[in-house]
């Protein structure tokens, strides 16, 4: 079926605006800000944090978004992020956006603004047509509202947005429910060291110790050629906080030499440890525990970046008790103590310095083997929700080019 096309102006209910510039030094208190970073962090933007910025009456009235408006970034370094997408579905407070974003109300009379932001996802809204690139590439607002967009009756609009929209409601809770496992596991991790601080006989190791194996990770080649002949994806460091969730489609596929990925290839039960990279405001050591759920997912071998090191335990200690350990030790800081920041601003760790002085508690078989019989199933069921969500993402994106063209009837 073909849609009627519209001008995308035609559906606005009133003109579209660019956001306000607020420089850093007034930034603080006041009012909440959508800026770069929540629009390329969230597609649907809900009550997240965000920067405070001032804002006066005028501002209150002309400058803030609604529930059901929709951000375009207006810029963005690479060409791909120019025009990109998101939508407001909460607005509990007064909340502003930055300069760099361009906000459309549309006109609910005639037009879904759910529906519009997954068109917005496809390649048939053609925003690539409104990129120019400069020294960054960017998107008119007085081009965006000539932009030809489909005009499908209002009924179907919100028949297809709501379909896609199912979608997305249960790839977000089960982001909850993942979360809230995590803090279970946490949670049972704090009860374990409570017990080990008022026990009689306390014993603890030097992390070292109670490594079986570690070694650096590689990244291979992007092609088959001589020597690098054998398959396999590479976790980095920036793919973690993703496949924590179960969101592997950004891991590269690379081709590695056989004796690199032999000693290299992962296992249920390792440990994925971030020793470079970083940025400002975001420190190196982040960790990821590998199961047979979250291997299951990938079609070949997989290994860690060259950034990262691959870490196994001995007996002492179980994978599960030690990857709580490493997550405790990056939000309390103690892992943030053995960062190096280089001039350039990339930040390195004292990886080796950081094992032989850092003491691990050694709990007590009996507790141990509690503790891991408690966390080990809250690991395996994350890594479940995480695949489906996976295959969730599968299914709705396979769905939205169909759904847009009018391919396939609802």
């Amino acid at each position: 079926m073909k849609w009627n096309k519209i001008e995308f102006g035609e559906l606005y209910l009133i003109p579209s605006k660019n956001g306000l510039n607020r420089p850093s030094r007034v930034r603080g208190d006041g009012y909440k800000m959508i800026n770069m970073g929540e629009l390329f962090a969230n597609d649907r933007i809900k009550n997240i944090p965000m920067e405070l910025v001032p804002l006066n009456d005028r501002e209150k009235e002309t400058s803030t978004v609604l529930e059901n408006d929709l951000l375009f970034a207006r810029q963005s370094i690479l060409a791909s992020g120019a025009g990109k997408c998101s939508i407001i579905l909460e607005t509990p407070e007064i909340t502003t956006f930055e300069s760099h974003l361009i906000r459309v109300r549309l006109n609910r009379k005639i037009a879904n603004p759910l529906f519009y932001y997954y068109y917005f996802r496809t390649s048939s809204a053609n925003m690539k047509s409104l990129v120019q690139q400069g020294v960054q590439a960017g998107i008119r607002g007085s081009e965006l509202k000539s932009l030809n967009v489909i005009y499908p009756p209002l009924p179907l609009q919100d028949k297809i947005a709501s379909i896609l929209s199912a979608y997305d409601d249960l790839i977000e809770n089960n982001l909850k429910r993942i979360k809230l496992l995590e803090e279970r596991a946490q949670l049972h991790y704090k009860e374990l060291l409570q017990e080990m601080f008022f026990a009689k006989t306390k014993r603890e190791e030097y992390i070292k110790d109670c490594l079986s194996f570690y070694i650096g990770g590689g990244w291979g080649e992007e092609e088959y050629k001589e020597k690098f002949t054998e398959p396999a994806y590479v976790i980095r460091g920036t793919d973690i906080p993703d496949v924590r969730k179960g969101d592997i489609k950004n891991v590269p596929f690379r081709y590695h030499k056989e004796s690199n990925l032999a000693s290299r290839k992962l296992e249920a039960g390792d440990i994925i440890f971030e020793v470079s990279g970083g940025s400002k405001g975001q420190s190196v050591g982040r960790s990821l525990m590998i199961t047979e759920k979250l291997l299951s997912q990938f079609i070949d071998p997989v290994m860690c970046a060259s950034f990262c090191k691959l870490l196994r335990t001995k007996d002492k200690i179980t994978p599960e008790y030690f990857y709580c350990y490493l997550i405790a030790g990056y939000e309390n800081g103690v892992i943030a103590q053995y960062e190096k920041h280089s001039a350039s601003n990339i930040v390195n760790y004292g990886f080796e310095e950081f094992i032989k002085e850092q003491k691990i508690k050694i709990p007590k078989d009996s507790d141990l083997n509690s503790f891991t019989e408690k966390v080990k199933p809250i690991f395996t069921l994350i890594a479940t929700l995480g695949e489906q969500n996976s295959k969730l993402r599968e299914a709705r994106d396979i769905l939205l080019p169909r759904l847009m063209s009018g391919e396939m009837e609802v």
